[in-house]
């Protein structure tokens, strides 16, 4: 093999491929200086070989040449690819208007694009894009943000909606092109890409971003030949825009990302020692600096007037919305005995002190009324301050005080019985009525930071309320009681007394008619310290995310056998229906596939363990390397593996 020819067959033509061995052996006579010349030449070219035999030995990242594939084919690809277009789009959008009534999440998204159109500030556990762009298109096909959006089943009547659904159609309906352009690129095969949302929702729009960030580092891959160039750098940006819209959505969009910066980790150890500061600057500064452009975006449009979601950030935060009590607040600047107040937990997201009617039920520590804490502005978080011998005085540091809840007339309680969810800490009741109580309603105020003597500002002093009988410290602890507390939050007697954000708490609304008030300067906050608040809220509020009882869960086993679907239009519904489920062919051949792949790949690593090296398109070449290579018993004995493509 080594000093004969190989004559191939590639599109038609023949090709000579010979090994180098038998070039250096087999030929004319020649001159020492061309002999020369032609050994410099050859040399050059094996060094640029060498430097890609990673690349072509396993075929991944090969050059080639477009040129090789016919119009004909060129012609069958884009009709292929305007049939997925067609069967896509026209799939997605039959039928948009139907259901004429609220599906399932639309519940939610609807109702958060009609906040934004009406500039209303409100809370959510994701990234604001998604729904700031459901809302721009209901606002520019005619919504104009009015519908309640209260449960599913519930009619639009002449409310126009089908700009929502539109959208969210058709960045849906983009998946499959992107699909069939991303598999055609890798593969170069249009019979391996030919292998379907139309709700408001923020999935097709988070999977939009993900299936664009892959086709733009799948083509930007392509361009690797060719760096600075005008389509490198455009797949390059779009990429990152692409990472940003991903990440903006949803907190999910960080898998694409670390996806994507794999990828780029590749390439920079592949160019080690290169100016590589234009991928740097496309691929990941890009998504930063455009993911950051949305929170601006998002406090524009929706910081004009407070919403539902004040109560979930800090009083300063709050200060900045148009229409929250605390905007240009005005109110006694020191507590005093008396006052009506509420009292907020320092804790991110830790909520006001608060306490209703209903009882803690049996075998939940004494069967007292329920305090906790509440994330939302409401009368149950008014408390009215006491102290023992009821002198009016301004409140001090050291003072011990009395507070009684104004709805229930029930004072702020704590005993040596267990918390119902921190075990370790005393529980927190309402106990007495009327402000008649017992020693154990007794707490004493202390300033952070303080000294004895020191005053209380309003919204500006952290303070903390030790209880005199157990010597325990009110603590939120950020843990969600059961149905039976309402879902709010825990609030317990924490005998661990280091300072903590869960024990701290301010004084933020501040009633006392014989006091004068004054205008408090609240310092605002910058933007990174929204930026930074509004995360820690937005991950804190996923986390606390609880199943609900009697509803449909799913395990993760689930998810790969499409075990079950989803009823997505409600039940009460007699019209139209929707039921969400996987396609099974689809599904279930992905299965199939993904086990397939497993089974190659361990047969392959078994096949090298032995000493069978990889086979690369036989019959035009094939090799093999280590113990067995020189075996004369050997079937593949005297075999190489070829050089070069260049026939």
């Amino acid at each position: 093999m080594a000093k004969k020819e190989c004559v191939t067959k590639c599109k038609g033509e023949s090709s000579m491929l010979r090994n180098r061995r038998g070039e250096l052996q087999i030929g004319e006579p020649k001159s020492p200086v061309s002999t020369h010349h032609e050994s410099t030449q050859d040399s050059s070219k094996d060094n640029r070989l060498s430097e890609g035999d990673d690349q072509s030995s396993n075929g991944t990242l090969a050059q080639y040449d477009h040129n090789v594939y016919s119009p004909n084919n060129e012609t069958q690809s884009t009709v292929y690819f305007l049939v997925v277009v067609l069967l896509s789009f026209s799939t997605r959008f039959y039928k948009i208007k139907e259901p004429p009534h609220v599906c399932w999440d639309e519940t939610h998204f609807g109702k958060m694009g009609s906040y934004y159109i009406n500039r209303t500030f409100f809370f959510d556990v994701h990234p604001p894009l998604g729904k700031m762009l459901i809302g721009l298109a209901g606002y520019m096909t005619g919504y104009d943000g009015t519908y309640p959006f209260l449960k599913p089943g519930d009619k639009y009547e002449h409310h126009n909606y089908w700009g929502m659904r539109g959208f969210c159609a058709s960045l849906g309906s983009c998946l499959p092109p992107f699909a069939y352009l991303t598999v055609l690129d890798l593969s170069q095969s249009s019979t391996a890409a030919l292998i379907s949302p139309a709700y408001i929702l923020l999935d097709p729009i988070l999977m939009f971003f993900i299936m664009g960030s892959v086709l733009c580092m799948v083509k930007f891959n392509l361009q690797i030949s060719r760096p600075f160039s005008a389509p490198w750098w455009l797949w390059l940006v779009l990429t990152g825009v692409n990472l940003s819209g991903a990440l903006g959505v949803k907190f999910v969009g960080l898998f694409v990302i670390l996806l994507v910066g794999l990828n780029t980790t590749w390439d920079l150890w592949r160019l080690l020692g290169d100016l590589d500061l234009s991928l740097i600057l496309g691929s990941t500064s890009c998504p930063e600096c455009l993911g950051l452009s949305f929170f601006p975006c998002f406090f524009i449009l929706s910081h004009v007037s407070s919403g539902p979601g004040d109560g979930f950030f800090s009083s300063a935060f709050q200060s900045r919305l148009i229409g929250n009590n605390l905007h240009n607040a005005s109110m006694p600047e020191y507590l005093a005995y008396g006052s009506t107040i509420t009292v907020k937990n320092l804790r991110i997201a830790g909520g006001y002190l608060h306490s209703h009617w209903h009882l803690y039920p049996e075998g939940v520590g004494a069967k007292q009324q329920q305090v906790t804490a509440y994330l939302h502005k409401d009368y149950n978080n008014l408390w009215l301050v006491h102290r023992p011998n009821d002198k009016p005085d301004l409140v001090r540091h050291g003072d011990v005080i009395r507070l009684e809840h104004k709805e229930t007339t029930r004072n702020l309680h704590s005993h040596r019985h267990e918390a119902p969810l921190t075990k370790k800490h005393f529980q927190v009741t309402g106990y007495g009525i009327n402000g008649t109580g017992d020693p154990n309603d007794l707490w004493q105020v202390e300033v952070c930071g303080g000294r004895k003597g020191d005053l209380i500002k309003v919204l500006r002093s952290k303070v903390r309320f030790l209880h005199r009988a157990t010597g325990c410290v009110l603590n939120s602890s950020g843990k969600t009681l059961p149905k039976w507390g309402w879902e709010q939050v825990e609030v317990t007697c924490s005998p661990y007394l280091k300072e903590t954000p869960n024990s701290q708490w301010s004084i933020e609304d501040h009633i006392n008619t014989k006091l004068p008030n004054i205008s408090l300067a609240v310092l605002k906050p910058h933007f990174i310290e929204i930026l930074l608040e509004s995360h820690i809220v937005m991950i804190r509020g996923n986390s606390g995310l609880k199943p609900k009882d009697n509803e449909m869960n799913s395990k993760p086993w689930h998810w790969p056998v499409n075990y079950q679907g989803l009823r997505f239009s409600g039940v009460n519904e007699t019209e139209y229906r929707v039921y969400l489920l996987g396609n099974p062919v689809i599904w279930w051949l992905n299965l199939l596939s993904l086990g397939l792949y497993l089974v190659m790949v361990a047969a392959a690593s078994l096949a090298l363990h032995r000493g069978v090296h990889f086979y690369l398109f036989n019959p035009l070449s094939y090799g093999m390397r280590g113990p067995l290579a020189h075996d004369p018993a050997s079937t593949m004995a005297g075999l190489k593996w070829m050089d070069s493509w260049e026939f």
